[in-house]
């Protein structure tokens, strides 16, 4: 309800800490800049899920070639070690039938894999879970450098640990889409207990665990206590604008342990109506962000 009566230029405002901008240029942009001053590393994603018929689903599959094509001839991108990654939801390929978004998936698979460029398929609620899965691994047997997601939050998590193979890449966030209890987790701090276990199991079978999470205590175990001795195996994921600075300056020194890398989710939208478009999906799909956002900004200004 909030996020529909809450006017547009508002919503922007709320989102213009967390966008990169409304162009690709934006976001090829703030993920140099991160690179540049904190040496951040980027995944670059394009705010296009939602999609009402096939021309924008083309012009999603279209945006994320020539992405992929400017990552791979950029020059301050030559180094293949800290080039951007993208990631992308399946739901941006596919007008209803969920099965239609594999074709595309693979063809900018396919083309990445020409440039040098890391994919991840992002997840999404429940009902993309297996398909996800399935197509992400699939890729990735095939020779692509693809990885996906997984939800702590679901029920279902811990065995689908068993299916991933030695040497692919795992993000391990708590989720934030809703589901019912039979589903998922609704306590906050099982979910983030789950990361940390999670991870472990991952490593142990040989997976590159990406943890994406903000909260700091969660972060702190993981590099004092899971991440030694798998450093080469393991990074830490957030998104942009969310991280304070000290903190992330810690993290970046190495100041809790294991020294890992460190990667912004940069998103950026192909015009500013994209972006509001996003923010207000995510507002309803979690009605606390509106509060998390201003709560961000305040401890932002104390650490300033």
């Amino acid at each position: 309800m909030l996020a529909r009566f809450t006017p547009g230029p508002l919503v922007r405002w709320f989102a213009r800490p967390y966008v990169a901008g409304g162009s690709m240029a934006d976001g090829l942009e703030v993920a140099h800049d991160r690179l540049d001053r904190f040496g951040a590393l980027a995944t670059l994603d394009l705010l296009g899920e939602g999609v009402q018929g096939a021309a924008e689903v083309l012009e999603n599959v279209a945006t994320y070639i020539e992405l992929i094509d400017a990552l791979g001839t950029d020059p301050r991108f030559a180094d293949r070690a800290t080039r951007p990654s993208i990631s992308l939801k399946p739901s941006a390929f596919t007008t209803g039938d969920r099965e239609a978004a594999y074709e595309h998936l693979a063809a900018i698979a396919a083309r990445a894999k020409t440039q040098g460029v890391a994919v991840t398929i992002d997840m999404e609620d429940h009902p993309w879970t297996d398909r996800t899965i399935e197509w992400a691994v699939k890729l990735f047997e095939a020779g692509h450098d693809v990885g996906t997601v997984l939800q702590t939050r679901l029920h279902r998590t811990e065995a689908d640990l068993q299916r991933f193979p030695a040497g692919m890449r795992v993000r391990l966030v708590i989720g934030i889409y809703p589901e019912d209890d039979d589903i998922a987790l609704t306590d906050k701090a099982a979910m983030k207990v789950r990361m940390l276990d999670f991870a472990k199991v991952l490593l142990a079978r040989g997976c590159f665990v990406e943890l994406g999470t903000h909260d700091e205590p969660t972060l702190e175990r993981f590099l004092r206590e899971v991440a030694p001795g798998h450093e080469a195996s393991c990074e830490i994921q957030m998104l942009l604008g969310v991280p304070r600075r000290p903190f992330a300056r810690r993290l970046l020194a190495g100041e809790f342990g294991a020294t890992v890398p460190f990667r912004l989710y940069v998103p950026f939208a192909l015009g500013w109506d994209d972006a509001t478009a996003y923010l207000r999906r995510r507002m309803r799909e979690s009605p606390n962000m509106m509060w998390l956002v201003l709560r961000n900004l305040f401890k932002a200004r104390k650490a300033k």
